[in-house]
């Protein structure tokens, strides 16, 4: 596929399952590390730049689980060779610290997210987590609730436990909650910074707030992760429809 967009275009990233959801939610929600490979594809094909991988087990669970992680990878670089790959070490309320640190240092990966507060947890293992990172040179893209989370890592830059050039961040909108109501001013509660940034946001205001983000500088994260529907609750038919849409809009609002 050859990228006619300008470089002032944002880098997309899709988030197509999360932790949470599964094919009750959505029949098209990938579970499977043949349905991940497959939406990655798709998701490229429409423009995607990079994937946010979670992974399940046989049970549909969430899984930090490193040989699964490394064959999925493998999987997906050898079907969708140029798509990005950034892993998580979300926790979502079943693995410690320490259990994220070893899937760390067992996969290797070139990218993953981590979450501030989730780190923050046990925080005598913050410079061991963020630490091997720098070793392996995998780059750190901190997840950022909200203005607390930013205290915390800017009190971790100061303090030397994470590396200057560790400062990669997602400011997350909203949470997995039935009809809340975002708005793009919500990221007016996260303190200006001047290092990279991307946004993700819960719910039907999803596009809505990616675009405001965009024209304030930032990449973004689109997926069934964060939303199932357009603005109006119309449910995407499948995670490369919400790229394409979402990309459509940002060509034109971004001429």
């Amino acid at each position: 596929m050859t990228d006619t967009r300008s470089r002032c275009f944002p880098y997309i990233l899709v988030a197509p399952n999360g932790a949470r959801r599964g094919a009750s939610d959505h029949k098209m929600l990938p579970m499977s590390m043949d349905q991940i490979v497959d939406t990655g594809h798709c998701c490229f094909d429409a423009g995607a730049n990079g994937l946010h991988l979670h992974i399940r087990d046989a049970q549909g669970r969430h899984t930090l689980d490193a040989g699964q992680y490394l064959e999925t990878m493998a999987e997906l670089r050898q079907k969708v060779p140029h798509l990005d790959i950034q892993i998580t070490t979300e926790a979502a309320g079943a693995f410690d610290v320490e259990t994220q640190y070893i899937c760390l240092r067992e996969v290797r990966p070139e990218w993953v997210s981590i979450s501030v507060r989730e780190i923050a947890r046990e925080p005598a293992l913050a410079s061991r987590v963020y630490g091997l990172c720098s070793e392996q040179g995998t780059r750190v893209q901190h997840i950022l609730y909200d203005a607390d989370d930013a205290a915390q890592l800017a009190h971790w830059h100061e303090a030397g436990i994470v590396a200057k050039e560790q400062s990669d961040r997602l400011l997350v909108l909203g949470r997995y909650v039935t009809g809340q109501e975002l708005s793009p001013k919500d990221l007016d509660q996260f303190p200006a910074d001047a290092s990279d940034w991307m946004v993700c946001a819960f719910g039907s205001q999803e596009h809505a707030c990616l675009v405001y983000a965009a024209h304030h500088g930032a990449d973004v994260r689109v997926g069934f992760e964060n939303s199932l529907t357009d603005r109006d609750g119309n449910v995407w038919k499948d995670n490369a429809a919400s790229v394409s849409a979402l990309i459509a809009t940002l060509e034109g609002a971004l001429k």
